[in-house]
């Protein structure tokens, strides 16, 4: 857990530090960040788009726009990843609109022919998209103990004990932490009409 933290912190460092040098135009670091990027933002966009040829043409126009973009980085708002995957998430969603525009309606003698979509709709990604920015606002608001103690017990599975072991925090504080962010959690997305 502290060695994931660890390489987390140095992944995020590094690419940073790459980032940094594609704003100056340094190639071999554009390069070095698309090699360690470049898998997990095609899977993004092949999540969101569900076709491979639609998913590569936005990776190579997410790449362009993060080689002209890089400068806007700004590592106090997001991680590197995050901005990252936010720029491919926006042009997929793009793509979805620019399809939605270009499709042709159906002749008459089609009009019986219906094709189910197993897929989520763009108005349900966009709502997926609202209801994630209210969770993390909600997030945000928990105290910093609150914050950590529910982030450990919710990504790395930890119990009450571990987690006051690795807090460093007696049982009952850390107990405390989780219930009371837990409660506000509740009533922050109650109140913002999360469905749960």
């Amino acid at each position: 857990m502290a060695i994931d933290s660890a390489k987390q912190l140095e992944r995020n460092t590094r690419l940073t530090e790459l980032l940094g040098r594609a704003a100056l135009s340094d190639q071999q670091a554009f390069a070095e960040l698309y090699r360690l990027t470049s898998a997990h933002l095609y899977a993004v966009a092949l999540r969101i788009l569900r076709e491979s040829a639609a998913a590569e043409e936005v990776l190579q126009e997410s790449f362009v726009n993060i080689w002209h973009h890089a400068g806007s980085y700004v590592a106090a708002r997001s991680q590197p990843l995050t901005w990252l995957t936010s720029i491919v998430r926006n042009r997929c969603l793009d793509q979805l609109r620019r399809r939605e525009i270009d499709t042709i309606a159906m002749d008459d003698e089609d009009e019986g022919m219906t094709i189910a979509d197993e897929g989520p709709t763009p108005l349900d990604m966009l709502l997926a998209g609202a209801d994630a920015r209210a969770v993390k606002r909600c997030v945000e608001a928990l105290d910093a103990g609150q914050k950590q103690a529910i982030a450990l017990a919710f990504y790395q599975g930890l119990s009450h004990s571990e987690l006051a072991r690795h807090l460093k925090q007696p049982l009952g504080t850390v107990k405390s932490w989780v219930r009371r962010g837990l409660d506000r959690l509740r009533a922050c997305l109650d109140h913002a009409g999360i469905r749960r």
